[in-house]
C-alpha cells in the first residue's frame, strides 16, 4: 500500500479520532481480495499474528488474534476476535483488547481464554517498552485480566497486573515474561507464562490460582536445554487421549541438518506434570508442523473432550505480499491432537467436513506419468486421495499456477523422506523443507487443504503435517500428481469445492 505524505497523515489523525472498529469499517472495502483467504481466520483489514484467547464460552467457540487494524504491519498489538458455533462457521466481533492502561501502554500481547462462573476470562500480557540503557531491562510485562460477561464486550480488572515476574527467579537481561495459558485441574487454576534463564535461554514458569485475579508462583515447569533456543514463547499445557505435553515456540533454535530451518520453531514435548512440584518431566522437541509457515500454536479443550489447535499460519521475518493488498497473515485451520504409534498427531479438526460442497471424484486409477484431472483445477479446495506405492519409488504432487509459483512435495518411499519445496516470496529462489514418515510404508494418504495463498498437507492423517503461504500470480491453478520411477495406483482421490467461513 503505497501513501503519500498527505495520506499518512490523514491516517495519523484517523488513529486518534476512530475507534479500531470504525476505522476497520471504512478501510475493509479497500483491500485487494486476490489473496485473501476463503476458509482461513484472517483480518479484515491490517496485520494479524498469534492466536489467542481459543476457548469454549456460551455454546461458542472463540477465537481471538494479535491484531494491528491500522497497518498491515506488526504495531502495538490489539486483540481481534471472531466466534463460531460449530468450528467451521465464523462471526467478526469487536476488537476485544486494545492498549489504553499503563501496563499495556504498548501493545496487549498473547494470552489465553476460559470460562468461570458464567464470565469468559482472558489472561493477556501487558507490554511496555522502555528506553533501552546498558545493565536494565528493555520492557516491562505484566499478566493482566479481562473479563466478559456477554463474551463480546471486555473490562479490564482493576487488581491488574495479576501476574509479576517473582522477584526470587532468575531471568535474563531483557526481561521477556509473556503469553500465558491457563488451564484447570483439582479445582487450582494453573497458568504457564513463557521466559528466560539469566543465560538468556528458554524457560516456562507455572502460577496457581484459586479464583484467576490473585496468582502464587509455583516453579520453573521447563526450561532449555542445549540448542533448544534463547525464548520460550507462547507455551501450552496439552491433554489428549490421556497423555499430556507441553507445545511451545521456541525462538532461536539453530539448524541441525535438515531440521529446524524455520527462523523460529513451535514443537511439542511429551511428558508428565508432577502437579505437587510444579515441574513437567519431558521427552525431547518434535516439530509439530514441518512446513515453512507455522507458528504459536495455541490449544483448548472441546465440549466432547478433544484437544483443539490453531496456529498462526506465518512466519517472523518472512517477505508478505498481501501486505501490498491492506492485510497481512492468517490463521491455520482447526486441528486436533491425538496420540498415534507413540506420537502426537495432529489431524484436521472432524468438524471440517461441513464445509464441503460439490464433490469431483476420481475412480480407481493406475498413474504411469505425470497426471492432472481438469475437475481438480480448482482456485479453492479439499484434495484428499489415497495411494499405493508398492510399484514405484515415490510419489511428487505438484500445486502450480505455472511453474515458478509451484509447490510441491515428494515422498520418497524407501527412506520415508518428504520434501516440500516452493519459490520464496523473499528471495525468487527455491526453498525445502523436510519430514520423514516411517520407512518402506506403500501405502500413503494425503490431505490437502488449498486456499488463495495457502497449503497445509496433512499426510496419513496428521502424521506429518506441512504448511506454506504461497502466492500465484493467477487464480488458474492445477494438481499434478507424478510417480517416482514406477506406477501409482490412486485408490481414492476426489476434489471438495469448500465454501467460506465468513457469511
Amino acid at each position: 500500500m503505497i501513501m503519500n505524505h498527505h495520506e499518512v497523515k490523514t491516517m495519523a489523525e484517523e488513529k486518534k479520532e476512530l475507534t479500531p472498529d470504525a476505522f476497520i469499517a471504512a478501510h475493509e472495502g479497500e483491500v485487494n481480495k486476490r489473496w485473501y483467504p476463503r476458509f482461513h481466520i484472517a483480518p479484515r483489514v491490517g496485520w494479524c499474528n498469534d492466536p489467542n484467547g481459543f476457548a469454549y464460552f456460551n455454546g461458542q467457540y472463540h477465537l481471538f488474534y494479535q491484531h494491528y487494524p491500522y497497518e498491515p504491519k506488526w504495531g502495538p498489538m490489539h486483540w481481534g476476535h471472531v466466534t463460531s458455533s460449530d468450528l467451521v462457521h465464523w462471526q467478526r466481533q469487536p476488537v476485544a483488547l486494545f492498549p489504553d492502561h499503563p501496563y499495556d501502554a504498548d501493545g496487549c500481547f498473547s494470552g489465553c481464554g476460559i470460562e468461570k462462573d458464567g464470565r469468559l476470562c482472558l489472561l493477556y500480557t501487558g507490554h511496555v517498552d522502555l528506553l533501552k540503557k546498558p545493565g536494565q531491562p528493555d520492557r516491562i510485562e505484566t499478566q493482566n485480566l479481562a473479563v466478559s460477561t456477554d463474551g463480546v464486550h471486555f473490562t479490564k480488572d482493576e487488581h491488574n497486573p495479576v501476574i509479576t515476574f517473582p522477584e526470587d527467579v532468575p531471568t535474563g537481561e531483557d526481561h521477556h515474561f509473556r503469553d500465558p495459558k491457563v488451564w484447570q485441574h483439582d479445582g487450582l487454576y494453573y497458568a504457564v507464562v513463557g521466559a528466560q534463564t539469566p543465560e538468556e535461554t528458554g524457560q516456562v514458569l507455572v502460577f496457581t490460582s484459586e479464583d484467576l485475579e490473585h496468582w502464587q508462583f509455583k516453579h520453573v515447569m521447563a526450561k532449555a536445554e542445549g540448542n533448544q533456543g534463547f525464548m520460550w514463547e507462547c507455551p501450552n499445557f496439552a491433554e489428549f487421549d490421556g497423555h499430556e505435553a507441553l507445545i511451545l515456540s521456541p525462538q532461536g533454535v539453530k539448524p541441525e541438518g535438515r531440521r529446524y530451518l524455520n527462523l523460529h520453531q513451535s514443537v511439542s514435548m511429551l511428558g508428565k506434570m508432577d502437579y505437587k512440584a510444579g515441574i513437567f518431566y519431558h521427552d525431547d522437541f518434535e516439530l509439530l508442523d514441518y512446513g515453512f509457515d507455522f507458528y504459536a500454536p495455541q490449544v483448548m479443550q472441546a465440549p466432547d473432550g478433544r484437544c483443539l489447535m490453531i496456529g498462526w499460519l506465518a512466519m517472523w521475518e518472512s517477505a508478505m505480499p498481501e501486505q501490498a493488498d491492506g492485510w497481512s497473515c492468517q490463521m491455520t485451520v482447526p486441528r486436533e491432537l491425538h496420540y498415534r504409534h507413540d506420537k502426537l498427531v495432529t489431524p484436521p479438526a472432524k468438524e471440517l467436513t461441513a464445509l464441503r460442497e460439490k464433490a469431483f471424484s476420481q475412480p480407481e486409477t493406475v498413474l504411469t506419468e505425470e497426471t492432472s484431472f481438469a475437475e481438480w483445477s480448482q482456485e479453492t479446495g479439499e484434495l484428499i486421495a489415497e495411494f499405493d506405492l508398492s510399484e514405484a519409488k515415490g510419489l511428487a504432487i505438484h500445486f502450480a499456477a505455472g511453474f515458478d509459483d509451484e509447490v510441491a512435495i515428494r515422498l520418497e518411499k524407501e527412506s520415508g523422506n518428504v520434501t516440500l519445496s516452493r519459490k520464496s516470496p523473499s528471495t525468487g529462489r527455491r526453498e525445502e523443507r523436510f519430514a520423514k514418515l516411517p520407512a518402506g510404508q506403500t501405502k500413503l494418504a494425503v490431505r490437502v487443504y488449498e486456499d488463495r495463498s495457502s497449503l497445509e498437507i496433512f499426510l496419513n492423517d496428521g502424521e506429518v503435517v506441512m504448511s506454506t503461504r504461497f502466492y500465484p500470480k493467477t487464480e488458474e491453478r492445477v494438481i499434478v500428481l507424478e510417480p517416482q520411477e514406477g506406477t501409482v495406483r490412486m485408490t481414492e482421490g476426489v476434489f471438495y469445492e469448500l465454501g467460506d467461513i465468513f457469511a
